[in-house]
């Protein structure tokens, strides 16, 4: 890894041979959680080519997102397939993987970035905190030791990702100097896109996948995010998540530390709101 600091894990050790079947083999929602995941982990190809395009000319984080961040990205997909293909051997995950590819594939482009090199930072600061704190839940919900110690490893790396892109952001704030306003509009703006593109392309592949010949309807997807939103409610890590949104804000640990009861409120109001207007 050079100079970067990397995984301290590979595929090898997961020991995919002790899946506990019985306990996940009928769990659907759990399915389609862990194939969804695969799907946007594995294809990180994409959208890190375009962030490299967009740093291209700052080489120490080219160097990153090529050398680490996306060798790191893959080996998660990697990892999370192989789950899948173990833990539900019956579902086809290469042709279903082909139609998320095609059709997520077509909205992943250069535009779609931050219009500053500080805010697309803080965007890739809130896809961390979100993936790192939902690999968090996963490791704690999981009814299987395997899918726990993976989510761990996965949360893990998320956490460092994070603090290499706060690191970044820092860099370029001191440069472009951001209002704090611009930066909370796009922590926020960053956050509603998440299930616009990859998560609904993710479930959506998924699901034709797994239901050959069967329509799909909305209300499907809906179904699966209103499940979605009932775990994260109970078990998702909001402290933690919300710790790791407001630092790209610069407050004081005095004010962030004051700050964190009344987000987690809000957080847990917007869900409540979200549901009941699904």
């Amino acid at each position: 890894m050079g100079k970067f600091d990397g995984a301290s894990w590979s595929i090898d050790d997961i020991p995919y041979g002790e899946i506990a079947h019985d306990r996940v083999r009928d769990d659907r929602q759990l399915f389609y959680i862990v194939a969804s995941a695969s799907f946007i982990e594995i294809t990180s190809d994409l959208y890190t080519q375009n962030l490299i395009e967009f740093f291209r000319h700052d080489a120490e984080i080219a160097e990153w997102l090529a050398h680490q961040w996306e060798k790191e990205e893959l080996q998660h997909g990697a990892a999370l397939k192989k789950y899948v293909q173990t833990a539900w051997p019956d579902f086809d995950w290469e042709a279903a993987y082909a139609n998320f590819r095609r059709d997520y594939g077509a909205t992943c482009t250069v535009e779609g970035l931050a219009g500053t090199k500080a805010l697309e930072m803080v965007a890739r600061c809130v896809v961390e905190t979100g993936t790192a704190s939902f690999y968090r839940m996963l490791s704690d919900i999981s009814p299987d030791p395997v899918l726990s110690r993976l989510a761990t490893e996965i949360s893990a790396d998320e956490v460092r990702h994070y603090k290499h892109f706060h690191r970044y952001f820092r860099r370029y704030r001191d440069v472009e100097k951001p209002s704090r306003f611009a930066v909370l509009r796009t922590l926020v703006g960053r956050a509603a896109e998440v299930e616009a593109g990859d998560t609904f392309h993710a479930f959506h592949a998924v699901f034709r996948g797994s239901h050959p010949g069967v329509e799909f309807e909305r209300a499907d997807y809906d179904a699966y995010r209103d499940g979605v939103l009932n775990l994260v409610r109970q078990y998702f890590p909001h402290g933690m998540a919300v710790k790791m949104l407001l630092k790209p804000l610069g407050m004081s640990p005095m004010v962030g530390r004051a700050m964190v009861p009344a987000v987690k409120q809000a957080t847990r109001l917007f869900l409540r709101r979200y549901d009941n207007a699904a």
